[in-house]
């Protein structure tokens, strides 16, 4: 379905995205993994048209998006951002009705079934007691699932979402991860980043991990995610071991981390002047 060629894009003449080609497949669920600052979120925003691309071009259904209308590509990419600040206080069902504004006839007008793909999205989510409350008066992890939401509403056949757990709760966390395995059974491709490598084991059918703009590794989550994938990609020493019943989880090795950061912060404290040399704090 999604088909990256050697895509690479720059802000002014510092190259961020260097060269990376993955495939997604109808129904998979791709995991972007990374440490802050390796292209991520760039990456997304090349894939999404605001950023154009230096080199390389992205598919969807073996056709080349570089010229989709916005109408044409909002039916069929649905993005989730980091954050969203609202400038009006538009209740929880008119944000997600936006959603449908691509499907909508020529002058704008919504549908019975316009209304009924909404409340099934925020139901969907186990958030139907939102929609009548003001976007500006959720906290931050209610406003994430609210645009988890929006996009669901959009019927796309990708959803593109940059950290959607970022502000969530470990409860909304799991039926958000839950939601999105759902809709790949359904054939809807999925492509979300995250900060949690266990996410990964979690939901998604590949993973990919990026580092200094780069794909470090591609493939299959057990395949792809060891323990020295994760250490050069995230520069800490982990370690990803089975809990049984088929499940894997990656950790922190304490006795190899404690040392590391003490070194690092002694260097920082002589640095910044606050520590002798000989210190041991």
């Amino acid at each position: 379905m999604l088909r990256l060629d050697s895509v690479s894009c720059s802000y002014g003449a510092r190259e961020v995205v260097k060269g990376i080609s993955f495939t997604l497949e109808a129904g998979d669920v791709m995991c972007l993994l990374g440490a802050n600052g390796s292209g991520k979120t760039t990456l997304f925003r090349a894939l999404l048209r605001f950023l154009p691309l230096t080199q390389g071009e992205v598919y969807m259904d073996g056709e080349a998006i570089a010229h989709w209308s916005r109408r044409k590509l909002a039916r069929t990419i649905a993005y989730v951002p980091q954050a969203h600040t609202p400038p009006f206080a538009f209740k929880v069902r008119d944000v997600v009705l936006m959603a449908r504004t691509a499907h909508m006839n020529g002058i704008g007008a919504a549908r019975r079934h316009d209304y009924e793909i909404v409340d099934h999205a925020l139901d969907s989510l186990g958030i139907t007691g939102l929609a009548e409350k003001e976007y500006t008066q959720l906290s931050g992890g209610e406003r994430q699932m609210v645009l988890v939401a929006r996009a669901l509403a959009q019927e796309a056949k990708l959803l593109v979402m940059d950290e959607p757990a970022s502000s969530l709760d470990f409860g909304n966390e799991i039926r958000m991860l839950t939601e999105l395995k759902r809709l790949a059974g359904r054939g809807v491709s999925v492509l979300f980043t995250t900060h949690s490598p266990n996410h990964a084991f979690l939901c998604a059918s590949q993973v990919a991990v990026m580092k200094d703009g780069r794909l470090l590794a591609c493939g299959e989550p057990d395949l792809v995610l060891t323990g020295s994938c994760l250490e050069e990609a995230y520069g800490i020493p982990l370690e990803v071991i089975d809990i049984g019943n088929g499940n894997r989880t990656c950790v922190p090795l304490a006795s190899r981390l404690a040392p590391q950061l003490h070194r690092e912060g002694s260097h920082y404290l002589k640095f910044a002047g606050f520590a002798p040399e000989n210190s041991r704090t």
